[in-house]
């Protein structure tokens, strides 16, 4: 009968903890749906934000404004964002691999999330910032951290500014990226656009053939980009930070699913299990009964 306790001790063990990972389960499907709307609705602004953009770089040089300017120097500081909480699958592992294979080991960091922080400062990496975000997104924070990475830059501190973070696609399919932010790329030959690759939202081919895109600019193009260039980097990184957080909600709502799951099987095995006990152990007790009858016949 102890083998039978320690059974019904372990069944109502995991049926705590699936009431615990069903509850993540629903809290994650709700914020991921929150998180999911706000990505993809920022990616149509984004979109026409960099038509714009790409519209007037034949009319500019790297001269044209700072922001621009292609740099001889290595040094680099790299944007990381990851999660403030974990349990949301392999994202910050996978992030953090994709750090690991395509930044300098002796660049600098700027954090938003504490599990990547954390891991960098064990790291011995130079965090130079961490930013903490909230959820959702509010757009005031992101231009903080954008007005502190450009401050950088314009300063002479750096020579590149990347941001690493994870792209949403679907509900079951996030990718990290690591792109680069300034200098500002695509208005020179065979160069990535950093918008093409934060949600994926704009291409350069199919706008190159689209009839509507004749722009004319007023009073100047110095003077466009001097207020179109530091809005770009701002909500670069915002839609950044959204892609991550939505990335997150479901990452992590897939995974207390698959937690939930799981538990729900190991207990349907441990049920069946404890009424094999159970069974043998009646069975058991009838034949001594039977037994002890016929012994007394």
């Amino acid at each position: 009968m102890a083998n039978l306790r320690d059974i019904r001790r372990r069944i109502k063990s995991v049926k705590n903890t699936a009431q615990i990972t069903r509850a993540m389960q629903l809290v994650a499907a709700a914020k991921m749906k929150k998180a999911q709307n706000q990505a993809i609705a920022g990616r149509a602004y984004s979109k026409h934000l960099l038509q714009a953009l790409y519209d007037i770089r034949k009319n500019f040089t790297e001269e044209s404004h700072p922001f621009l300017e292609l740099r001889d120097g290595t040094r680099e500081l790299v944007l990381v964002i990851s999660t403030d909480k974990g349990l949301c699958g392999a994202v910050n592992t996978n992030l953090a691999r994709r750090i690991a294979r395509d930044v300098p080991a002796d660049a600098d960091f700027i954090t938003v999330g504490r599990k990547l922080r954390t891991a960098c400062e064990k790291a011995g990496k130079n965090i130079l910032a961490d930013f903490p975000v909230k959820d959702p997104v509010p757009f005031a924070e992101a231009r903080a951290v954008a007005k502190f990475i450009t401050q950088q830059f314009l300063d002479g501190n750096y020579d590149k500014v990347s941001i690493a973070f994870t792209n949403f696609y679907t509900t079951l399919r996030q990718e990290p990226k690591v792109v680069t932010l300034l200098p500002i790329q695509g208005h020179r030959e065979d160069e990535d656009q950093a918008f093409e690759l934060i949600g994926g939202g704009f291409s350069s081919e199919a706008h190159q053939n689209d009839p509507q895109r004749d722009f004319e600019f007023e009073p100047s193009v110095s003077e466009v980009l001097a207020t179109v260039l530091p809005l770009y980097i701002n909500y670069e990184v915002f839609q950044a930070l959204l892609e991550a957080r939505a990335s997150e909600h479901s990452a992590r709502m897939v995974a207390m699913k698959s937690a939930t799951d799981n538990a729900d099987k190991f207990i349907k095995e441990l049920t069946l299990e404890y009424n094999k006990l159970r069974q043998g152990a009646i069975t058991s007790e009838l034949l001594e009964i039977t037994t002890a009858m016929k012994a007394m016949e």
